[in-house]
């Protein structure tokens, strides 16, 4: 294509060819993992697209869309980030072994590795640790790349064998290790303390006087842990620090750290996952600090969704995971860019 030409339409049969062995691949890993979901026993689910609650994570934007009543009445509903709270409803109501194909959307996302629409395969075991869905992801992820026969994964000069032994590293030990910083010294008991992680990271990162405790966390964890992850094979980065536990239980033995855990290949992050918290009282808690920095730092806040808090009363013990489906068929099928692996780019997209 000559310079200042412009790019054809994604639907021109040209430029569909192009894409098409990609395609193939994701119809492919996309048969291969239902059946195997479908030999252990698990169900497969649909939840709403539509909710009154999107999510409420801090850095997490939704598109919303209103809804008109027969009276004329209009409600505010958002396009969900993740189908967590519903499929978490499910196990309340009685599912032990749940999956989905779930399309979420996330606003302020685009990228290679970004679309503001794209799939997340989610699933959840009821009265098993986090250690279960890790196992899973190793062998869904080894079983997209047998699908494909792809022999190594390749994204932007860093290469992963997706069937060998995953590396288990713990996030305290990634910091010292890529940062020299001694992470849980400035988490004492679970509380940040943003100081002293300011002092310890402030040769690293650049800090400035509004960044929090877990913004100095992220700059550290973006620009010098995840560089070095899946390298040479899978990492699965775990015991996350307690300020980042999101929906996860903090570790009884240590309350420092909390029962997450991240899958990544070549440097990119495949999947996240949790011992689920099942605390309603302490997830209240840590919503509204979440939609109270939201509102500080965008001006805007996401309602709670008090049903899926009333369904944490009644949920079981259960361990759950969130995986990029489009990255992984990305990687699997050897595609350099996520939207050469999606059917239809989002709307708008050439």
């Amino acid at each position: 294509m000559n310079a200042g030409q412009e790019l054809s339409p994604w639907w021109t049969p040209g430029r569909h060819v192009d894409r098409k062995p990609f395609l193939q691949a994701r119809t492919a890993i996309t048969r291969a993992t239902r059946e195997w979901f479908g030999g252990e026993g698990f169900t497969e689910v649909e939840t709403g697209i539509l909710q009154k609650s999107p999510g409420n994570e801090t850095h997490l934007h939704a598109p919303s869309a209103d809804l008109t009543s027969a009276s004329g009445d209009k409600t505010r509903h958002y396009l969900r980030t993740s189908p967590e709270f519903a499929c978490k409803k499910l196990l309340a109501a009685g599912e032990a072994k749940i999956v989905e194909f779930a399309r979420v959307f996330r606003d302020r996302e685009r990228g290679p590795l970004h679309l503001p629409e794209f799939t997340m395969l989610e699933w959840y075991r009821v009265n098993e640790g986090y250690e279960a869905v890790m196992a899973d992801c190793v062998v869904v992820i080894a079983r997209a790349a047998q699908e494909t026969g792809i022999g190594t994964f390749s994204f932007r000069g860093k290469s992963a064998d997706p069937f060998a032994a995953p590396e288990l590293l713990t996030v305290a030990d990634a910091f010292s290790r890529f940062a020299s910083i001694d992470l849980l010294a400035t988490i004492p008991d679970g509380r940040a303390d943003r100081d002293a992680l300011a002092s310890a990271a402030g040769h690293r990162v650049r800090i400035t006087e509004d960044d929090t405790w877990s913004d100095i966390f992220s700059k550290v964890l973006v620009e010098h842990i995840e560089p070095n992850l899946g390298q040479g094979r899978l990492t699965v980065l775990y015991e996350y620090p307690a300020p980042e536990a999101a929906l996860a239980r903090t570790k009884p033995s240590d309350p420092r750290v909390a029962e997450r855990f991240e899958v990544y290949a070549c440097g990119v992050e495949l999947a996240n996952g949790f011992g689920e918290l099942i605390d309603a009282g302490e997830q209240r808690l840590r919503f509204t600090q979440a939609m109270d920095e939201k509102e500080r730092r965008y001006g805007e806040r996401y309602p709670l969704d008090e049903d899926f808090l009333a369904a944490m009363t009644r949920m079981p013990e259960a361990s759950g995971v969130a995986l990029g489906f489009d990255r992984l068929v990305m990687l699997a099928s050897g595609a350099t860019r996520i939207d050469q692996v999606v059917w239809t780019p989002p709307g708008g997209d050439a």
